[in-house]
């Protein structure tokens, strides 16, 4: 199945035709789909109107830098600055880290959306695209802070996806513009990068987005290639049984695959349950490349399922006002 990007901030003939697709999963909308409160909702009524089926409408709010929709919205601080509490004031720390998800998801799903795509699960270990996105450099603490972020947002009512598995921030290269290549071992991997992903799906996230970045000492191919990341270690090792995104397809770390229709062929052959198609100029060549096959959705509707009704009076809920004054509280520390 396709997740799909859209171009503005209302939708065109072309792009009502692409979500009566059998294919097409979702909607990922960015800062470019975004105008203020109103124009979003009445965008996500417009895109659910004009699918036959219920879709998943979903973007990175994520906080800091990655923060698509800005006017109306709480400002959200990067989850770097909720870590670098951990060592002087643990419980605190812990305590904006559920705070900050449940602001984060609550005002999402208040906009109509189903899902924001968080937490980073990666290590801050001076990535190029990760940088202060992630909560630590340390394992434990990442770990520590990922588990109260999944709570958080399943206290707001909203799924929770984990990324970029099994890590991203032990390399220094961007997979928006750069191949990244990760020369470690499984063992090294596993005591460091995976510890905080362990801790997410011990604490119920319900999603996993897969990294651009190849391991050669474990398998071949980027992760989101790799049958042995998706099948051998998430699936089987670890237990997981939710649903498996692919990070977008329009990255640059991505065109190892070759064309958009190789790129989608083989996310879907190495066991994602949905790819991400990011640029709208790629959609139409994702979507040819679908195979005509009835898909197993079992994973992706129990997914959808866990999408809330709405909420429909943020400022009356104290957990969202709590919330509010403690992100405040920490802006301006």
């Amino acid at each position: 199945m396709l997740m799909v990007g859209i171009e503005g901030l209302a939708l065109n003939a072309g792009e009502r035709g692409f979500l009566r697709h059998p294919s097409v999963a979702g909607v990922i909308l960015f800062a470019r789909n975004f105008s203020d409160k109103n124009q979003l909702q009445d965008l996500c009524s417009d895109i659910r109107a004009s699918a036959p089926r219920p879709l998943l409408i979903c973007v990175d709010q994520e906080g800091g830098r990655v923060q698509r929709f800005r006017t109306g919205f709480a400002t959200l601080p990067c989850l770097q600055d909720i870590g670098a509490l951990l060592h002087s004031d643990q419980p605190a720390a812990l305590a904006l880290a559920r705070q900050h998800a449940f602001l984060m998801a609550s005002e999402v799903i208040a906009a109509g959306l189903d899902l924001s795509f968080a937490p980073v699960t990666d290590l801050g270990l001076g990535n190029l695209a990760i940088g202060n996105r992630a909560f630590a450099a340390e394992p434990e603490r990442v770990a520590e802070c990922i588990a109260a972020y999944v709570e958080g947002m399943h206290m707001a009512g909203m799924a929770a996806t984990l990324k970029h598995f099994p890590g991203h921030g032990s390399v220094l290269e961007d997979t928006h513009f750069n191949a990244a290549v990760d020369g470690r071992s499984f063992d090294q991997i596993a005591a460091s990068d995976l510890l905080p992903f362990r801790a997410g799906l011990n604490a119920g996230a319900d999603a996993v987005m897969m990294a651009h970045v190849v391991y050669p000492l474990v398998a071949p191919d980027p992760a989101g290639y790799s049958r042995h990341w998706i099948d051998a270690v998430l699936r089987r090792q670890f237990g997981f049984n939710g649903v498996v995104f692919s990070d977008d397809i329009g990255m640059a770390a991505a065109e190892s695959a070759g064309s958009i229709a190789s790129r989608v062929q083989r996310h879907l052959s190495a066991g994602c349950d949905v790819v991400l198609a990011c640029p709208p100029a790629s959609v139409a060549e994702a979507l040819d490349a679908m195979p005509e096959v009835d898909f197993d959705v079992t994973r992706f509707d129990a997914l959808r399922a866990k999408s809330p009704a709405g909420w429909s009076r943020l400022a009356a809920d104290t957990r969202y006002v709590s919330a509010l004054e403690a992100m405040h509280t920490l802006e301006k520390s």
